[in-house]
């Protein structure tokens, strides 16, 4: 659906949306500015105040929007002083609005048009912590990139139309993943909250906050400003004077009509509008001559000096100047409602005592137009005629339109709160978002490739893997790299199929899938990279060795160099391969499970029959063995990383995701890894994703535990006795290195333990050092002079032996690491045995 969307949104910017901007472009002051930063082209200087600097970025899209934002930025100023605010604005009103009542804004810009490219360059420069959509700014490709990154979306103010239901609903495909993107919906009414959970919002993440335009300030007119005001307009001693705000198309005809009726009873009548489009001007003035109505502009009038003319209708053409004009009023109408719009804000006016008139479309404004009328601050009327009969029932009546003008402003009073209690959310979401590991991560990341001289051993593959990781994850993109997007979305297409085409084979048992004689249990996950498989199924089989059953890993080898269908890595008693023969994977396992076999294979149904004749296997532990459906299980352990659970949610070679979301379906138990290093509501909206595929599989906590610093020729030994313990580098400067799945995640947790990373070496997973790189890395940490070089068992295992015994003046240490289950130990217990317990009766 997503790409449907794109090419409707590519095909209307080029056909509409450009040559608009482009007349807009030549014709109107300050147009430029909005053209180049909807664009995408925003200079540095713009946003350097809050790129990067952890902003709280509030986006509202013209100037109603505007003005809910502004008591949100006031209590956020209050609440957190030091906070970076970015507002950003879709229209050119809502961005001179947010000039004039949002001066504690630290940068205020155009918002991006929904385009993929420009909406990842701008997320990508900035980096918010948090993003804050006003009422239903919510734009597809923005929440995607916003998701990639994760950062979290909390909607604010926000308010559901009947319209937006139904038109959110020709998203289908899309709607549900916008949704899933916001943390948290914080809703002016119980109907919004009812709207916004039948669009697919989980009722927990919804809060109904009220609205904060109760709480604006901005629109506070002084006896000295209305005197002013008054001036200005050429409004001296007039009676009545009625204010029409926010009119539409057909609307003004019907003012006035109604009007030149009042004008028989009160001649000296005025009668001020204020368009919603200011550009109707002309179209307005012309049809005021066909009513015998002069019309004044408050542009001129405001330039004027002394008295001004007396004009019997004045047009507001400026912007963001209507919520204070209404103070000027006897009566107001609010526009949008005599027509089929919904109406527009009612509360403005109600801010200044006034009494209210509106049409009967007030869909988009239901609640505060719920709340006014019940109290009589707010009449509706059907049509013309009506309209006239109750702007001259309430002019008539001195007392009346004192009663309605004390309860609008006491509803006003009522409901103010608002944007204190949309703060108080706030505040408990950047907590909860916030990771239990503060980790300083202004560390120098260098990211080794097959350019390097020092790297003369690197796969030419490894180069296009590091590059279509960086496209996945919305890196450095360019023109070339979108095109290349655009292919690998073609292929993840096909991918997908294929994929969808092979499991319906197996399920339809159109190709065989061997039974063993023995408990079958699989440790995987559903993307690729490093979600920690290898020390899970270590676990795991050392749990099922310590029951007394004899257990066998099978591993696939990747990167080994065995030829052979079956190698045995290890037979529990010797070590037969090395990590170049065996994959670093393979030998890795065989050298920290004494006692284990170990065998390597493509084929798992070969090596598992291997495994059951030669060593007697009672349990097999199938390491990374979710996609192999050519062999039966008896439990899938689904691993999920929790700092990067999907990846972009693409399939291969779009992003990293094997197979479907949905095929999570036929795992038996999830495994959350890296729990300490993500947050309490990140995990939490992940728990709910996983009981969606799969509500009653058990949902376990775990993290990779850091236990001891081994010197490399120790650890190579198995020997622990020399071990330092994880303070004995605290406050130290170090240097790592590694070729991991996530090297990032090793690198905070060396961060999280105290650790000072000087810098951070980065090489494809699963890459295989030479002595030259050693030598490299060496002279890095002599030349950091860094008190130690530290990387994980896994690249301990491909470093050259000649390099492992040589003197070297910076000490190199092996992470030493397990898995910690935090959460849900005795249901992963159980899982495990009751699925061995039923193998066994089953034999």
């Amino acid at each position: 659906m997503y790409y449907l969307y794109n090419f409707l949104a590519v095909m209307l910017l080029i056909f509409f949306v450009l040559p608009y901007f482009i007349w807009r472009y030549f014709r109107e002051k300050g147009f430029p500015r909005r053209f180049r930063q909807s664009m995408g082209f925003i200079r540095d200087d713009e946003i350097a105040a809050v790129a990067h600097q952890n902003c709280i970025w509030i986006h509202g899209a013209s100037v109603g929007e505007i003005v809910a934002t502004s008591p949100l930025v006031k209590e956020i100023r209050k609440a957190m002083p030091d906070a970076k605010i970015l507002v950003s604005a879709v229209t050119t009103g809502g961005y001179n609005m947010a000039h004039q009542i949002i001066p504690e804004a630290d940068a205020i810009i155009y918002f991006p048009l929904d385009m993929p490219f420009v909406s990842e360059s701008f997320v990508k420069r900035i980096m918010p912590r948090i993003f804050m959509p006003v009422e239903t700014e919510l734009w597809p490709n923005f929440l995607r990139a916003i998701k990639r990154r994760r950062i979290p979306v909390m909607m604010v103010n926000g308010r559901i139309s009947d319209k937006s239901v139904k038109s959110y609903r020709y998203l289908y495909g899309i709607l549900d993943d916008m949704m899933g993107s916001v943390t948290r919906f914080c809703m002016q009414s119980s109907i919004d909250a009812e709207y916004i959970e039948h669009l697919g919002a989980e009722k927990r993440r919804i809060y109904i906050t009220g609205n904060t335009k109760f709480d604006q300030t901005y629109a506070e007119v002084t006896p000295e400003d209305l005197k002013t005001y008054k001036e200005e307009l050429g409004l001296y001693d007039d009676y009545p004077v009625i204010v029409a705000g926010s009119t539409h198309p057909t609307e003004e005809e019907k003012l006035f009509e109604a009007f030149t009726e009042v004008q028989k009873e009160f001649p000296r009548a005025r009668l001020l509008i204020a368009p919603r489009k200011p550009g109707r001007t002309h179209e307005i003035t012309r049809l005021a001559e066909r009513f015998g109505l002069t019309v004044g502009l408050r542009s001129v009038l405001r330039d004027e000096k002394g008295q001004r003319p007396r004009y019997p209708v004045i047009l507001i053409d400026t912007i963001g100047e209507l919520g204070r004009i209404y103070a000027v009023g006897d009566v107001v109408f609010v526009g949008g409602s005599l027509i089929n719009h919904g109406g527009h804000n009612v509360l403005e006016p109600a801010a200044h005592a006034k009494p209210i008139i509106v049409g009967p479309s007030m869909s988009n404004f239901k609640d505060s137009f719920s709340l006014l009328s019940k109290v009589g601050a707010c009449v509706q009327i059907r049509d013309t005629k009506e309209l006239t009969a109750m702007f001259l029932t309430i002019l008539r009546d001195d007392a009346l339109r004192k009663k309605m003008g004390d309860a609008s402003i006491q509803v006003i009073r009522e409901n103010r709160g608002a944007a204190v209690r949309t703060i108080g959310y706030l505040k408990e979401l950047l907590r909860l978002t916030a990771t239990e590991s503060m980790v300083n991560t202004h560390y120098k990341i260098s990211t080794r490739n097959i350019n390097d001289e020092v790297s003369p051993r690197m796969r030419p593959g490894d180069a296009v893997t590091q590059y279509l990781i960086q496209l996945s994850h919305g890196e450095d993109n360019n023109v070339l790299d979108w095109l290349v997007l655009s292919l690998l979305r073609v292929l993840s297409v096909l991918y997908e199929v294929g994929v969808r085409l092979k499991l319906s084979c197996y399920n339809h048992h159109l190709l065989p899938t061997t039974k063993l004689d023995c408990c079958v249990i699989s440790i995987g996950n559903i993307t690729v990279g490093g979600t920690g498989k290898t020390p899970t199924a270590q676990k795991v089989a050392l749990m099922i060795r310590d029951m007394g059953y004899r257990v066998v890993i099978l591993n696939r080898g990747y990167r080994s160099h065995w030829q052979e269908k079956i190698g045995v890595v290890s037979d529990g008693k010797k070590i037969y391969m090395t990590a170049y023969e065996a994959g670093d994977e393979a030998f890795l396992m065989a050298k920290q499970l004494p006692g284990i076999p170990v065998v390597i294979g493509k084929e798992r149904a070969i090596t598992g029959q291997y495994a059951v004749d030669k060593f007697k296997a009672e349990v097999i532990i199938l390491d990374d063995g979710y996609q192999h459906w050519q062999l039966h299980r008896d439990l899938d352990v689904v691993l999920v990383d929790t700092l990067n659970m999907f990846g972009n949610g693409s399939i291969l070679p779009r992003g990293t995701l094997r197979e479907p979301l949905k095929n999570l379906s036929r795992a038996d138990l999830f495994l959350l890894t890296k729990c300490d290093q993500s947050s309490p509501i990140s995990r939490a909206t992940l728990c709910d994703q996983l009981h969606r595929y799969k509500p009653n599989a058990p949902i376990v906590e775990s993290i990779h535990n850091p236990c001891a610093f081994i010197e490399i020729a120790d650890w190579y030994k198995n020997d622990g006795s020399k071990a330092l313990p994880l303070e004995a580098l605290k406050g130290q400067e170090v240097m790592v290195f590694s070729a991991i799945g996530n090297p990032s995640s090793f690198e905070q947790t060396m961060a999280g333990e105290g650790l000072q990373i000087a810098e951070a070496i980065r090489y494809p997973d699963h890459h295989d050092y030479g002595m030259v790189e050693m030598q490299y890395i060496m002279e890095r940490a002599i030349s950091k002079r860094v008190t130690a070089l530290v990387t994980t068992g896994k690249d301990a295992v491909k470093i050259p032996t000649e390099f492992i015994y040589l003197h070297r003046e910076v000490p190199l240490y092996v992470l030493d690491m397990e898995i910690q289950i935090t959460s849900g130990e005795e249901a992963f217990v159980k899982t495990i045995t009751t699925a061995i317990e039923k193998e066994n009766k089953r034999q």
